[in-house]
């Protein structure tokens, strides 16, 4: 996608060939900034802290934080150590944990000496995979897109639900539930997204909205509590979100209260969609309610906030009262039973073991 112009994907190698470079995500949408990444603890760094996230690119970054790491130490005790510090900062995305096994596997065999080398390439190819694999999910969703947009009058916009972000930033490129929402615009096809606010990082505010500024996309910003009021109006065709794990019975974790969008869905006949890479399957779990581990994070994240005061500088407030507790519990679990349908590369599957097996029958 472009930023003022000009191409970007959220994280790409540097030009020493020895690290990698990112948009720092903590300042958007007020700053845009390009950080380096040199170390294995600075990849560690910003995954846990969030500079990048959404699982995707969580993965990704993984990755190449492995190819870092092996220039530091390639030896079988470097490559654990890798493994272990980089799964320990973000347990919920599954694509984490995808990445590093993968990595694993690949460079277990090899001799030390080559490690280095094997992992840069490896990287670099998991992150092509995820641009591919998010265009296909955008061609996929188009088609959902364009029959409820034949229903309409002429001009009429479809108008979609978001919650979080899972637009390109959350990715490497494209996004996963803003693909189809791109190339529905590229292909003229009317659309007007609501953007829930997403509370407490507020990540569809200040990311999602940001993706939809500069991408020309029409939108109306929306305080979270506020999308089953618009469902129970007829304001909403659809909904679309993406995930951070989804079961191999099709239970979704994604971030806090897609759970509750999905029920004022369900209550009001609004289909719900969601859109994943299949790395974001995880076919150990069965009950996603029971099993998934919820990331529990600082309740800073609540009682504090980022904005721009009236002088334009960026500023950190607190919202509630000293002494105060805050839980932030990051994500929730969407029983399968509340999915229209799975958006993934391959297709439209059925939330369920039988509809996602049906599509990736190796698996």
């Amino acid at each position: 996608m472009k930023v003022a112009e000009r191409h970007y994907r959220t994280i790409w190698p540097a030009a020493d060939g020895r690290s990698v470079e990112i948009i720092d995500q903590r300042w958007l949408p007020h700053e845009f900034r390009v950080v380096p990444l040199t170390t294995m603890a600075d990849v560690a760094t910003a995954i846990r802290d969030m500079w990048v996230r959404g699982a995707p690119l969580i993965g990704v970054t993984a990755a190449y934080g492995v190819a870092i790491a092996m220039l530091e130490d390639s030896s079988d005790a470097g490559l654990d150590r890798a493994w272990d510090v980089l799964h320990e900062t973000r347990p919920t995305a599954i694509n984490l944990r995808w990445a590093l096994d993968d990595m694993r596997r690949l460079l277990a065999p090899l001799p030390a000496e080559q490690r280095a080398e094997a992992a840069f390439a490896r990287a670099a190819r998991i992150a092509d995979e995820d641009v591919e694999l998010n265009r296909n999910i955008g061609r996929h969703g188009l088609d959902i897109i364009r029959k409820i947009a034949a229903s309409k009058q002429p001009g009429e916009p479809v108008r979609i639900l978001t919650h979080c972000n899972a637009g390109w930033l959350a990715t490497v490129d494209y996004g996963t539930a803003t693909s189809p929402i791109y190339l529905a615009t590229e292909a003229g096809i009317p659309v007007h997204v609501y953007v829930d606010e997403t509370r407490p990082r507020n990540q569809g505010a200040q990311l999602t909205a940001w993706e939809m500024v500069g991408q020309g996309v029409p939108h109306t910003l929306l305080v979270d509590n506020a999308g089953g009021h618009l469902m129970q109006h007829g304001m909403v065709d659809m909904v679309i979100v993406g995930t951070d794990r989804t079961t191999r019975n099709g239970d979704v974790c994604n971030k806090i209260g897609t759970y509750l969008k999905a029920l004022a869905a369900h209550d009001n006949g609004v289909p719900f969609y969601v859109a994943l890479p299949s790395p974001t399957i995880d076919w150990t779990v069965g009950d996603g309610v029971a099993e998934i581990p919820i990331e529990e994070r600082s309740g800073d994240e609540v009682s504090l906030v980022w904005g721009r005061a009236a002088d334009g500088t960026v500023v950190q407030v607190r919202i509630s009262p000293d002494g105060t507790n805050a839980a932030n519990p990051a994500f929730d679990v969407t029983p399968a039973r509340l999915v229209t349908g799975l958006i993934t590369e391959r297709g439209i599957a059925e939330a369920s073991e039988t509809g996602l097996r049906g599509l990736f029958p190796a698996s």
